[in-house]
């Protein structure tokens, strides 16, 4: 079995910043995309930032853009996502994705694999 488990959540002041991990574990799978969404209450999921597993290209929701920085670590099988100068917007449930050869970034639909998701809160 393939799982997504995710940590580094938790409360922090607008301007502070958290990192988080996201480590699979499990059987090889196909992970063209790995990426990182998020949900508030009553909004859809929304894409944050979504990486390349191998090439290491990546890509940010505007909204993000600056702010946020998503990486890899191979040997860990690893991705993160630093997030500097937090805002009370960005207040949700943070969720791990990864996706095969056929998924769409910005599709939450598409993707293959999930992390339980982990709670950011962002105080004013």
């Amino acid at each position: 079995q393939v799982q997504l488990v995710e940590s580094g959540g938790g409360l922090v002041q607008a301007g502070g910043s958290l990192r988080l991990s996201c480590a699979a574990s499990g059987r090889s799978f196909s992970r063209n995309i790995m990426g990182w969404f998020r949900q508030a209450p009553g909004k859809e999921r929304e894409v944050v930032a979504a990486i390349d597993w191998s090439g290491g290209s990546t890509y940010y929701a505007d909204s993000v853009k600056g702010r946020f920085t998503i990486s890899r670590e191979y040997p860990k099988n690893t991705v993160y996502l630093q997030m500097n100068s937090l805002e009370p917007e960005d207040t949700a449930v943070y969720y791990c994705a990864a996706g095969g050869p056929r998924t769409v970034l910005a599709n939450h639909h598409s993707y293959d694999y999930w992390g339980q998701g982990i709670q950011v809160n962002v105080s004013s």
